[in-house]
């Protein structure tokens, strides 16, 4: 059944829960309504009107983006208009993964990430970049990434160089939230953004590396939500655990640990890179 099974979907993400509360109402008072007067007229007069009442509330929301790829395919350059800082302003939960993270972890960027999702208790920022000591690994990353693009304005060692000691540096802040990071031996193809990705309103944005671009900027973007799509959403959530669990734990201060990590996710030390 068509309807049970959409309605079995938007629960289990928390969408359309009033409307659906609704119909379910209307129909049982109908229902009833059958085999005799048995529902009092006021009952039935407010089951009508608070149908009617969230249909024209809903009226107010700005239309989605159902459908067609143009609301998930894309490039960086739809983020000049919207900012993906501006969609952490209220995240608490944040993780990423590229090979450098040099563009994404600009300096405006990680004041966003401090000042609004570590200021926050429970906080969460975790970051996987690849690991500068694998120099094959780095050197392939680069002749993707650097060499086979017409227009380069930048190199991924010294790129990476760079983002580490941003990484260590950030580690050493003192913040309500945990900051998190570690290094991957191999670039898989892809780079990976999630926003508060186990709540209703997560948002995964995937970087699709490719073979050949006329710029880092011209890459293929993929924005997904639960709402548009949840199994590929799910996919790339769980594309980033299988990163972290097959990554390496950086060094960290013993001044940025602030205390045990529960058993299943405590930080290695001491690892020389």
């Amino acid at each position: 059944m068509v309807w049970l099974r959409r309605l079995i979907h938007d629960l289990k993400i928390r969408q359309n829960v009033d409307a659906h509360v609704v119909t379910v109402v209307v129909f049982a008072f109908a229902l009833v309504s059958i085999f005799g007067d048995v529902v009092p007229d006021q009952l039935k007069w407010a089951a009508l009107l608070s149908g009617v009442g969230i249909l024209v509330y809903r009226l107010t929301f700005p239309e989605e983006r159902h459908g067609g790829s143009a609301g998930i395919l894309g490039d960086r350059s739809d983020f000049d208009s919207v900012p993906l800082s501006s969609a952490l302003a209220s995240a608490r939960d944040v993780r990423v993964f590229a090979p450098s993270a040099v563009n994404l972890l600009s300096a405006h960027t990680c004041e966003v990430l401090r000042k609004v999702v570590l200021a926050r208790a429970g906080g969460s920022v975790r970051v996987v970049v690849l690991d500068p000591a694998e120099k094959d690994a780095v050197r392939l990353a680069s002749r993707q990434l650097d060499d086979s693009i017409d227009f380069p304005v930048q190199r991924l060692p010294a790129a990476l160089d760079s983002t580490i000691e941003r990484l260590d540096l950030m580690s050493e802040w003192e913040t309500e939230g945990r900051f998190r990071y570690r290094l991957l031996s191999y670039n898989p193809g892809f780079s990976i953004v999630l926003i508060d990705p186990d709540t209703p309103k997560g948002r995964a944005i995937v970087e699709i590396h490719g073979f050949h671009n006329s710029s880092t900027s011209s890459r293929m973007h993929l924005e997904l939500s639960r709402a548009l799509n949840e199994r590929w959403y799910s996919y790339w959530v769980r594309q980033f655990d299988f990163i972290w669990r097959e990554a390496t734990p950086a060094d960290v201060s013993p001044a940025a640990d602030d205390g045990p990590a529960p058993a299943d996710d405590r930080e290695e030390r001491g690892r020389p890179r």
